[in-house]
């Protein structure tokens, strides 16, 4: 009876392991090369933030020159549904959340669910190009704690 439990047990930790190694083991140059470009569009890291990308995180790095660490960049086209740290133009967002991912320098920094303006969308600022048609109070939209407006937006 025992033995039979040990012998299940060994057998899946065997399986994990090899089903952990597989998925550890690089992918091989037979990627198609449009997958290889939409991989390399979704976000990569940077010492800078290129115009017309977003960040979603952070980290130190002494890669990036000078004496001491410097903050490293994970920057990616803002999207739709895009959890990222700045809001870009032509977005507006739904959603905040405090977080360290976004930190440049120690603490905790907001970070932002990036939408696409619609009508019917409730969205915590109103873009250029829309007015609103309701309005809530809630906590979704806070950068700072507390209630903030959310607007139920309309394209005019």
């Amino acid at each position: 009876m025992i033995r039979s439990k040990l012998r299940t047990l060994l057998l899946g930790g065997g399986s994990a392991a090899v089903m952990l190694a597989t998925a550890l083991v690089p992918a091989t140059a037979s990627a198609s090369p449009a997958a290889q470009a939409t991989a390399a569009a979704a976000g990569f890291w940077s010492c800078t933030v290129p115009p017309g990308y977003t960040y979603s995180s952070t980290t130190n790095t002494l890669n990036c020159g000078g004496s001491g660490f410097r903050t490293y960049y994970f920057v990616q086209p803002p999207s739709d549904g895009l959890w990222a740290c700045t809001v870009s133009d032509g977005f507006t967002y739904s959603s905040t959340q405090n977080t360290l991912d976004c930190s440049t320098g120690g603490g905790f920094r907001t970070k932002y669910l990036l939408r696409t303006p619609k009508t019917g969308l409730w969205a915590c600022t109103v873009p250029s190009g829309f007015t609103y048609t309701s309005t809530q109070s809630t906590l979704d939209c806070s950068t700072s704690g507390g209630f903030r407006t959310k607007y139920l937006l309309r394209a005019f």
